[in-house]
């Protein structure tokens, strides 16, 4: 008897207090309160001026803009083609976080043997994809684009080409046209002078110092200094002219069987919960289906490569392996 005394007061004494209380709170509204994204922070692996900030700022200013979140900071943690990055990011422990990256990193991690992976990471979205091109000073001695590759193919070293970092997409365009130019491997290590910058100003000012002989970069970062005259572009990488420079030939249009467009997204901490990656992508899919976003594409010349959650990690695995190969071919990795 005393036994079930003690579950009457117990089951008494919890409808009193429930009596006094408010209503208890949903689980399911509860879970949706936790992850709910309101206060976003966004790493840029790199220095301010280049691709990465560029969409970074972009993301930030259109979130905040649109009310989609209430603040999104920016920081950046520039390094070792965004590697640094990327470490800072495996230690993150706000799963309200995300860090742009792309294919420059893909390939930064292969070449730099980072210890902190992509693969590691919590896909998000992929983003935008743009074209890249190969520009000289305004007053370069080269014509076009066969002028410069059959210079670095006869002088080698004697030809500075700048770029991201090493690995990088910029490196690699380098790379391929330097394959299809005839050269090996072994032959494009050799001969390619390639010299990696940590962002779009630092490549602008050894263009215009004439520093380099040539640089290589994604549209966005260059297209400024084009149209005032200060460079002169000799081909895009995409395969079809590029809409803000419809006038520049491609790389394929010069000769050469190469094509590669620079993919940009973000990704999330390692190890957050379902709950946390869905409402990221949420907030990310608001941002790209805003006529704001859509703005900020037009602006900049970046095509919309839309992906998320579960395609765009099958799609991060399968560029990280064809990256791996083409870095192995033109031996930028052993």
């Amino acid at each position: 008897m005393r036994r079930h005394s003690l579950v009457i007061v117990a089951a008494a004494t919890a409808l009193t207090l429930a009596a006094c209380s408010s209503p208890a709170a949903d689980p399911a509204t509860d879970s949706e309160a936790s992850t709910e994204v309101t206060d976003l922070s966004i790493i840029v692996p790199a220095e301010p001026g280049g691709g990465w900030d560029q969409t970074g700022r972009a993301m930030s200013e259109t979130l905040t803009a649109e009310g989609i979140v209430d603040s999104a900071p920016v920081t950046n943690i520039g390094g070792a083609g965004g590697t640094v990055g990327l470490a800072s990011l495996a230690n993150e422990k706000d799963p309200h976080t995300l860090m742009v990256t792309g294919l420059v990193m893909v390939g930064a991690v292969e070449t730099n043997a980072a210890q902190n992976r992509m693969e590691d990471t919590t896909p998000i979205a992929r983003l935008t994809e743009e074209a890249l091109v190969v520009v000289v000073p305004a007053d370069s001695k080269y014509k076009n684009l066969e002028d410069l590759v059959e210079d670095i193919v006869e002088n080698g070293q004697d030809v500075s080409v700048t770029g991201g970092s090493a690995g990088g997409a910029d490196h690699i365009l380098a790379g391929l046209l330097l394959e299809e130019a005839g050269l090996s491997g072994t032959e494009i290590a050799e001969s390619l002078n390639y010299i990696p910058n940590s962002g779009g100003g630092e490549a602008v000012n050894l263009i215009l110092g004439n520093n380099a002989a040539a640089g290589i970069s994604g549209i966005g970062e260059f297209v400024e200094h084009i149209e005032s005259g200060t460079m002169r572009a000799l081909a895009v990488s995409s395969a079809e002219p590029a809409e803000n420079l419809p006038d520049v030939p491609t790389i394929t249009d010069e000769g050469y069987d190469v094509t590669l467009t620079n993919w940009r997204g973000v990704l999330a901490p390692t190890d957050i919960s379902d709950a946390d990656r869905d409402a990221l992508i949420a907030t990310v899919t608001e941002l790209h289906d805003s006529g704001a976003w859509t703005e900020q594409l037009e602006t900049r010349g970046w095509a919309d490569a839309f992906l998320t959650g579960d395609e765009f990690e099958t799609y991060l695995d399968e560029n990280i392996t064809e990256v791996t190969t083409t870095l192995t071919n033109i031996g930028l990795v052993g």
